[in-house]
């Protein structure tokens, strides 16, 4: 699978259950046990961090994208193997979603909801044609997949518009999702 890249759009806070850490690290373990390559906010911080040395320490190429005023806060990873530095936020998403054949979601606040929501209405709109993955640790996406159910249902949405993503329980399961079932030639869960 040598060459895919998959972007994870994460939470920049470590919060307190342990579940989402666990989630991050092993998201960025799948990630260097595929052989697949890291496409990320560039920050050292929160579960951005964890996902990175992760993938890092388990043999991932990491390509961080950051906005230069957080650069310039001393906020990027300073292991990374590329760091590309945009001038905004818009432009650091546009340059993730360029740079990934997939994108992952897992936990994160207010900058990862509109990270989320901006891939699967660029892929409603045909202008993002990758695969999406939530991953829904500790059921944290139900709250925004009953919000599209209702979207849908208020006839804001057609009823295809729950199927512009895909969710997981956990974040072992994103890379066959986004990549296909053969990325895997080994049990990464040891």
């Amino acid at each position: 699978m040598s060459g895919k890249r998959l972007c994870v759009f994460c939470g920049s806070s470590l919060p307190p259950e342990p579940a989402y850490r666990e989630a991050a690290t092993a998201l960025g373990i799948a990630i260097g046990r595929a052989g697949a390559e890291l496409v990320y906010g560039g920050g050292r911080i929160g579960l951005m961090g964890l996902v990175a040395d992760a993938a890092l320490a388990a043999g991932a190429k990491a390509i961080g994208v950051i906005p230069a005023a957080l650069h310039n806060r001393e906020i990027a990873h300073p292991g990374l193997s590329d760091l590309v530095v945009v001038p905004d936020m818009q432009e650091r998403k546009r340059e993730m979603f360029e740079l990934s054949d997939a994108v992952a979601v897992l936990p994160g606040g207010l900058g990862t909801l509109d990270e989320a929501f901006e891939a699967i209405t660029l892929r409603q709109l045909g202008f993002f044609r990758k695969p999406i993955v939530l991953i829904d640790t500790l059921g944290y996406w139900r709250p925004l997949q009953a919000l599209v159910d209702q979207v849908i249902a208020s006839g804001f949405a057609r009823g295809d518009a729950a199927r512009l993503y895909e969710v997981v329980a956990r974040a072992e399961d994103a890379l066959p999702v986004c990549f296909g079932p053969a990325v895997f030639t080994r049990d990464f869960r040891d």
